[in-house]
């Protein structure tokens, strides 16, 4: 959801509540607790999951290897849920010419730098910069150049943009900014 008007252009950007997030975090938990109770049932002899007999998988060193397998699973899953419970990403763009200042706000980790802040006038804006790679996972991200501070991304670098609506959305920023737009 984004607002416009002359003036204001707010963008509101997504972080890590997204589908596929959620599909890989839920993937991943179930499958090392899959992993964690078989290497348990190998221990106990019991069957705790009835598609693997426990007589089939000797504890040492099956069982230990699961087990290990479970427990990693579960420390990347317990990543994956935090990140999630957290939105680590998410915030927005503000542009406000009537001020002449970008706002950019991002929610970050948790601790002193958990809000990421940056406010910038607009006349120290040298350009907007479209980063261009190709290859099996191609890379474009879009860039915007501050006079003295560096480059600054505007859009997540997992979006997946088309080459075309990367442009509109690079053509959209200079245009508001009154900025030249830089292929690299």
């Amino acid at each position: 959801m984004n607002w416009r008007s002359e003036r204001i252009w707010i963008e509101l950007i997504t972080g890590s509540r997204k589908t596929s997030n959620l599909c890989w975090a839920c993937i991943l938990l179930l499958g090392s607790l899959g992993f964690l109770l078989v290497g348990i049932s190998s221990y106990i002899g019991r069957n705790l999951i009835s598609l693997f007999p426990s007589q089939q998988i000797d504890f040492f060193p099956q069982g230990i290897v699961m087990s290990f397998y479970g427990i990693a699973g579960l420390f990347i899953s317990s990543y994956l849920w935090s990140t999630i419970l957290w939105n680590i990403g998410s915030g927005y763009d503000r542009f406000d010419k009537k001020e002449g200042i970008v706002c950019i706000f991002r929610w970050g980790f948790p601790g002193i730098n958990r809000r990421i802040f940056l406010r910038v006038f607009m006349i120290d804006i040298q350009s907007i910069r479209i980063e261009l790679k190709g290859g099996i996972y191609p890379r474009r991200v879009l860039y915007m150049d501050i006079r003295g501070q560096g480059s600054v991304p505007l859009i997540r670098t997992d979006d997946n943009l088309t080459p075309r609506e990367i442009e509109q959305k690079a053509a959209e920023s200079a245009y508001f900014l009154r900025v030249p737009i830089e292929v690299f």
